[in-house]
């Protein structure tokens, strides 16, 4: 029998947050907004202290990192989002290092306690389910965990399968909301994007399983991918960019051998025709990110080609995704993860896309990382590194091999520099032999 709800204000609802209380808010669009606001509400009027807040990227404002609320908020999130990052350089907010796939289990290990899991749903079914709709990543395993669930049902929320399906007896409190739903607009590339993404298509094989992410670089490659055959999607997210090619059925997953025919993800941000697509869509599962994101789980799937980008990378092939120089930008997010598993598939493939200069101009092929830079995917692991200038293999390359390599998609502008670099650090007998 279908559990009851009586809905009550959200302000009723947060009444539940103490002291010391650490509390998850679900990820991207799905953020419960009115919530947040509501706990802002009683933070202002100082009832509480020292409360943790966890998640991961969210779309909307984040009022929680206000300097204003030190000692009131303390958030330690799993990713570096746009809305915390200034408060995060400044110290008023800070970050766990994690890979995505293991956001999950800091809750279920009990490494990390949750009290109160706020997030947003889909309206119930006639058998007493909702839907977590657009995010589930490590919300589930927060909901599993919390001593309090507090779910904000919202109708313009989509109905999304998978692990997103939970039934109405995990939740405690019931808020009504009917937001919309927080989009994100479709990125168009420049030309410098749709070169990187024409070369990066040229990389992907028909049959292929693709992960890439949101923005204009993936939609440049998605753009380009017009001509190929029975690819599939196993990724941490995806957005509007790929349904052009499902709606042709160039993306069908035929090929897959775990979840075959369906686009399986974790959680989706785009436009409200991303979310009408998904909505009550059995090709579309949206999964626990312990398993969207397990290494082993994604090299079962044959071609598993992971897309990913860099804030910089030196030329031994070393990348830096998660900070300039000492200030912290993103995170690890999945990048590893995908790395790992795609490398592991058979068949397989991992690239790194990205500018060969950033808006200013400055070389993001350089000689040394920036100081306190913080790594990411090692370079024994990448396979392909690709800027406008081309694509280049340096797995398995020497060093002064790698060298060669990644000053030859460099922009031309630098290339003297980073060959002036390398012959200093490889001695006289270094050349660089341009492609």
């Amino acid at each position: 029998m279908a559990k009851q709800y009586n809905p009550v204000t959200a302000a009723q609802a947060v009444e539940v947050i103490k002291s010391g209380d650490h509390v998850h808010l679900s990820s991207v669009s799905a953020a419960p907004q009115c919530l947040i606001k509501a706990m802002c509400d009683r933070a202002d009027r100082k009832e509480f202290q020292n409360v943790y807040i966890h998640h991961l990227h969210t779309e909307g404002p984040a009022p929680y990192t206000d300097e204003k609320y030190e000692g009131i908020f303390q958030h330690d999130g799993f990713f570096i989002g746009k809305n915390v990052r200034k408060a995060v350089q400044s110290g008023f907010a800070d970050y766990i290092p994690v890979n995505l796939v293991d956001t999950q289990r800091l809750y279920r290990s009990g490494v990390l306690p949750c009290d109160v899991a706020m997030i947003q749903v889909s309206t119930p079914d006639e058998h007493g389910f909702v839907s977590m709709g657009t995010s589930v990543d490590a919300t589930l395993a927060a909901v599993e965990k919390a001593k309090t669930v507090i779910a904000v049902v919202n109708p313009n929320v989509p109905r999304t399968f998978g692990d997103s399906i939970i039934p109405m007896s995990m939740i405690d409190i019931f808020v009504d909301d009917d937001t919309p739903v927080m989009e994100a607009p479709v990125a168009t590339p420049d030309d410098v994007q749709d070169a990187i993404g024409r070369h990066v298509a040229g990389l992907i094989e028909d049959g292929a399983c693709l992960q890439m992410g949101i923005g204009a670089i993936p939609n440049a490659v998605l753009s380009h991918l017009g001509n190929h055959k029975n690819l599939g999607i196993h990724t941490e997210m995806f957005s509007d960019g790929a349904l052009p090619l499902i709606e042709k059925g160039i993306i069908n997953g035929a090929c897959k051998t775990v979840n075959r025919s369906r686009v399986v993800a974790t959680f989706v941000m785009g436009t409200k025709k991303l979310y009408d697509f998904v909505d009550d869509n059995p090709a579309v599962r949206l999964m626990d990110v312990g398993f969207t994101n397990d290494p082993r789980i994604i090299a079962q799937q044959p071609k598993m080609t992971a897309i990913n980008s860099a804030l910089e990378i030196d030329i031994t092939g070393q990348v830096c995704a998660e900070s300039i120089g000492t200030k912290f930008f993103s995170g690890i997010g999945g990048q590893i993860d995908f790395v790992t598993g795609a490398a592991l598939s058979v068949g397989g493939q991992n690239i790194m896309a990205m500018p060969s200069s950033t808006n200013k101009g400055k070389s993001k092929i350089v000689p040394t990382l920036m100081p306190g830079a913080v790594g990411g995917a090692p370079r024994s692991m990448i396979h392909w590194i690709v800027t406008e200038y081309g694509a280049v293999y340096v797995y398995g390359k020497s060093l002064q091999e790698r060298a060669r390599l990644l000053i030859s998609v460099a922009h031309p502008d630098h290339r003297e520099e980073l060959e002036k670099a390398a012959f200093e650090r490889y001695g006289s007998h270094f050349t660089y032999i341009s492609r």
